[in-house]
């Protein structure tokens, strides 16, 4: 839901990719093996990104790295800010494991992350898979969408 994510981690390639330095995402390394790993034991990652149009530099650079994590085994798709609001989508980040955990995403005014809330509310839990479930229906593939 956000257009930027000050993470330290990302700050060297970001800085890359705006100058159009090649990359070997060195950083990521770890996450696109564990991707790979549980993909390969029949895990299924799934995701849906809410981005501004026009997309924001930081957004641009979400999506060349998502076509990394999808090949890795992450089904990264989009979604406009615009079409996020017709669907009635929260304005908030969240995860969704198992359709039964729910992790609230917090962030500071410095867009860094500040921390996950486990959320336990089965009535929360419930509605938070129907917005997954209505934003997936309506999200773009990422190949379709970095096209257009």
């Amino acid at each position: 839901m956000r257009d930027r994510y000050n993470s330290p981690r990302e700050t060297e390639s970001f800085r890359k990719f705006m100058v159009g330095e090649p990359d070997d995402l060195a950083w990521h390394q770890n996450w696109l093996a564990m991707i790979r790993e549980a993909a390969a034991e029949g895990r299924q990652f799934c995701r849906v990104r809410v981005v501004s149009f026009p997309l924001s530099d930081y957004s641009r650079f979400g999506l060349w790295i998502s076509q990394f994590v999808n090949k890795a085994g992450d089904d990264i798709r989009y979604l406009t800010q615009d079409q996020a609001e017709e669907t009635d989508l929260p304005r908030h980040d969240y995860w969704l494991f198992d359709s039964r955990k729910l992790i609230k995403m917090h962030f500071g005014d410095d867009d860094r992350f500040l921390g996950g809330e486990v959320i336990a509310d089965p009535a929360t839990i419930v509605q938070h898979n129907y917005w997954r479930d209505a934003a997936w229906h309506h999200a773009v593939r990422r190949n379709e969408f970095a096209s257009e």
